[in-house]
This record gives C-alpha cells, structure tokens and sequence, in this order.
C-alpha cells in the first residue's frame, strides 16, 4: 500500500506535463529514477527563497499538494541547463519571462577575496539604487568636499570670534577625504590637494582626484557621479559623532573592587610568616618551610 501511494503521487506529478520538479524536502532515489526514466529533472533539498524567486521569475507558484494542480501553477522559461562551475552544480533558468533580477557568482581563490567582492558589489548595487530612488547627484572623487571645504574657508573669514576657529577645522577635516583618495591611489596627496585648492578658488566647482591619468580633472564631466542623499547622510552622521564626543567633558574611571586589598593580604601574610620563622629559630624550633639546624662534635667532644 505504501509503494502504490508513492506511485501514485509520482504519476499525478508527471500527468501535470511538468518538465522540472523542484521540492523544499529531499528527493529519494526511487522518484529522481521515476522522473529520469520519463525525462523529467527534478532537484529536492531547495531553499523556499530560491523556490519563491524561482516561481515569481517563471511565472509559477509553489504548491503544497500534488492533487488537482492547476496549470496555471506551471511556470516557463526559455532555457533549463544545469551547470558545474568548479566544484559545484548549479541549476540555470534563462530567459525567464518575468524576471526582473539575475544572479552573481563569486568565485575566488580564498574566503577573504569572496567576501571582498560581495561587499564591493553590495556597495556598487546600494549606491545604484539610491541613485534611482534620488536622482540628485554630485561630482565625485573629493570634488564636493573641496568644494564645501572652500565655501566653509570664506565664511569663516565673515565670523568674529572662536566659532571662526570652529568652522575653519570643519573645512580642514573636509580635505580628509580627497586626501585618502589620493594616497589609495598611490599619489602625492599634498601636491593633489595643492592644484585642487587652486581650481577651485578659480571656480573649478566639481573638479577631483583623477586616479586614472595621476592628476585631476572634471569629475562631473568625467561621470564620477554619488548620489547627493549619500553625501549629505555621511555629513549629518559625522557631525552628530564629532558633537557627541566633544559634549563629553568628564570621564569616571572605576578601578577594579578587592585588587589593592588583597596585595596588602598578601604582602602582610608574607611578613607574618618571616616573623614567625624568626622567633622559631631563635627558639631552636623549627618553622615551615625552614631546615633544623646541624651540630658537629668534634674529637674531643665538644
């Protein structure tokens, strides 16, 4: 009765017109050899996020019983093929027809360049995406901190007082960032900084680091585009984190509870033990961790 039940649903599962199978659970031996035998593949042991993408792409959906399966439950695609990309086998559908995403593998010799990659084309995805949700956009490469720095230099000149001290630093730490730029790249930071100071006090707006020909250059012109949301987020985040720490004026250093009173323990216990091995050998007693003493007669006696 058990074999006839899984026939049973194996048959449902081929008269649906199916081609590919995919199941969250493990697959046995005796259905993937059932499928093979009526040109079917199938593939068990798949995440439910692979199984939902896979049936939004294709246009199915994931179904929990093989009774009365509708045919619109089937999706399609263009092209099946699985792979083996080095050690690996992965299954490929293409030309999906409502797909709206693609897959990335990473491949390299250590876990570290990996993982490197990941959080380089995370990065690359995120400022893309951002960029499409806020179209605004500014000159990269340092060209808006110089240029901010410059703004932030002449204003300062206006202001009497120690807040022109205050906003002369916030324009000095502004040029950090086209600094490292540079020094990333391999190039002499002060003489970058030097002609970019120069181009911008000349009106030379979106002028930054060129780390292509070791110089600089137009980065709004040369498409070194980030987003402006970006940009002015990094400056709130900063300047909340520089006005924390300078808002704290006083700092409470506990030390550590029992730490001095035990070396006192230990120092007199020390000296109490000496004492007392003193008074016991001046008693002709012998104390712990103290030898008897030794006499020798001589011939006559003594």
């Amino acid at each position: 009765a058990e074999w006839e039940i899984i026939y049973d649903k194996l048959a449902k599962i081929v008269a649906t017109g199916a081609k590919i199978v995919l199941s969250r659970l493990a697959i046995g031996d005796l259905a993937t050899q059932y499928f093979a035998d009526r040109g079917l593949f199938c593939a068990g042991r798949v995440p439910m996020d692979d199984l939902v993408r896979v049936g939004y792409a294709c246009g199915g959906t994931v179904q929990t019983s093989v009774n009365n399966v509708p045919e619109s439950a089937l999706g399609t695609c263009g092209a099946f093929e699985e792979k083996q990309i080095g050690q690996e086998r992965f299954n490929l559908f293409q030309d999906c027809p409502n797909a709206k995403t693609a897959t990335i593998i990473i491949r390299g010799g250590a876990e570290q360049f990996m993982a490197e990659a990941e959080r380089s084309l995370h990065d690359s995805i995120m400022i893309v995406r951002r960029a499409i949700k806020n179209p605004a956009v500014v000159g990269g490469g340092g060209a808006i901190e110089m240029e901010l720095s410059k703004m932030l230099r002449d204003h300062s000149r206006t202001i009497f007082g120690k807040e022109q001290l205050v906003v002369q630093a916030y324009a000095k730490a502004l040029e950090f960032i086209p600094r490292q730029v540079s020094e990333n790249a391999g190039f002499d930071s002060t003489e970058i900084l030097n002609k970019l100071r120069h181009k911008h006090a000349k009106g030379g707006t979106w002028f930054g680091v060129d780390i292509v020909n070791d110089g600089i250059c137009d980065t709004y012109e040369s498409f070194v585009w980030e987003p402006s949301l970006v940009k002015h987020n990094a400056l709130m985040a900063a300047t909340e984190a520089a006005c924390m720490i300078l808002s704290v004026d006083e700092t409470v250093r506990n030390p550590r509870s029992g730490g001095q009173d035990q070396g006192a323990v230990a120092q007199g216990g020390a000296g109490a033990m000496m004492n007392s091995n003193l008074v016991r050998g001046a008693m002709g007693k012998k104390g712990p961790g103290q030898r008897a003493g030794r006499t020798f007669k001589g011939r006559g006696g003594a």
